[in-house]
């Protein structure tokens, strides 16, 4: 695994959304309302909008061109469903938030 600094701690609350670019990479990093950190593509899987604007709840990402719907804890496809957003590794080394952009979860 390729670990590289996607943000500091203090920057992620529960219930936010908070963008960031890694590289040339845009991610997004969701902590859905009891659950915890998920780091995903910003990228909309239908036409490859960017999700950094989209509508967080703390439960679900709406896609702010076409409205699909993803949730927050999977990425996983809601309306409609057999999609998914792409996911990273995260992991939490001292006090920033890790990405390994290699490492897609399945």
């Amino acid at each position: 695994m390729t670990w590289q600094t996607l943000c500091k701690k203090t920057l992620l609350s529960p219930g936010e959304l908070v963008p960031a670019m890694v590289g040339k990479t845009e991610v997004v990093i969701l902590w859905p309302e009891g659950g915890r950190p998920r780091a995903f593509k910003a990228r909309c899987p239908h036409e490859g909008v960017s999700l950094t604007q989209g509508i967080f709840n703390g439960s679900t990402l709406i896609c702010p061109a076409h409205g699909w719907v993803f949730d927050g804890h999977t990425g996983e496809g809601l309306s409609p469903t057999g999609c998914e957003m792409t996911e990273y590794p995260i992991q939490v080394n001292g006090d920033v938030l890790e990405v390994d952009l290699e490492g897609d979860v399945d």
